[in-house]
């Protein structure tokens, strides 16, 4: 199954707090389905959250404004 993918790099430029977007991606998720996050940053306090939630994640820094995590369901 492709992994959902959201970039949120765009609302971080316009001052947007990309929170609720990213927690109406995460509800909307099919069952094994893995959200892929692009951020402009690494989002340490969403690990946790998402963490409570059931989740794993996988970080990748592509440059220091272009971040990659993976967050999946293990099994």
């Amino acid at each position: 199954m492709e992994p959902l993918v959201l970039d949120v790099r765009e609302d971080i430029r316009n001052g947007n707090e990309p929170f609720p977007k990213i927690m109406a991606a995460v509800r909307n998720l099919a069952p094994g389905q893995a959200l892929v996050l692009i951020n402009s940053f690494e989002p340490v306090p969403l690990y946790q959250v998402l963490g409570a939630m059931g989740f794993s994640h996988r970080t990748e820094a592509l440059a220091d404004d272009h971040w990659r995590i993976t967050f999946y369901r293990e099994g």
